[in-house]
């Protein structure tokens, strides 16, 4: 069961396909919704780049805890020529909360050998994909792309963040 919606803060995140950071968070306790589409931030990271907006109540997953899983379940240390259409960043819903979301990055830092390529960004403007896409891996479990890029993704989940999954909202691979 979903967490009341009531208590939910939002955060912006995009870094891989968000076919996959969708299903991701969508499997983590304490997340009450996940946006699949695309977020610009403004000038000059004012291109809609792939993300997904994540509700969640911060009583029951912290914003790290968020961001830490955002880091490792995406090439957040590399700066490849795919950046503009996946931007590697964190999107700050409100403009106060920028310095504390460095803050956060700064610190789990310590934990990646290469320096991130996150960023932290504004957010400011956001659309979703085609209802075809929305779900994607709860509509495609099984399927090549499923398989080959979301499922480690998820392994990965189970793995390292057994405390923290929906085993429910996960599709079984």
């Amino acid at each position: 069961m979903k967490p009341d919606k009531s208590a939910a803060a939002r955060i912006g995140l995009g870094g891989g396909c968000h076919w996959c950071t969708e299903a991701v968070f969508d499997g983590l306790r304490g997340v009450v919704r996940v946006e699949q589409g695309f977020i610009r931030a403004s000038v000059p990271d004012d291109s809609w780049s792939e993300a997904i907006i994540v509700h969640f109540n911060p009583d029951m997953i912290p914003l790290e805890t968020l961001i830490e899983v955002h880091l490792r379940t995406h090439a957040s240390t590399s700066n490849h020529k795919m950046r503009g259409k996946y931007r590697s960043a964190v999107y700050a819903m409100e403009p106060g909360h920028i310095p504390h979301l460095k803050g956060i990055l700064r610190e789990l830092q310590d934990d990646f050998e290469m320096p991130l390529v996150t960023r932290v960004l504004d957010f400011q403007g956001f659309k979703p994909s085609e209802d075809r896409f929305q779900n994607y891996h709860r509509k495609n479990a099984g399927g090549p792309f499923c398989t080959r890029y979301i499922d480690p993704k998820l392994d990965l989940l189970r793995r390292d963040y057994a405390e923290l999954v929906d085993h429910g909202a996960l599709t079984a691979t």
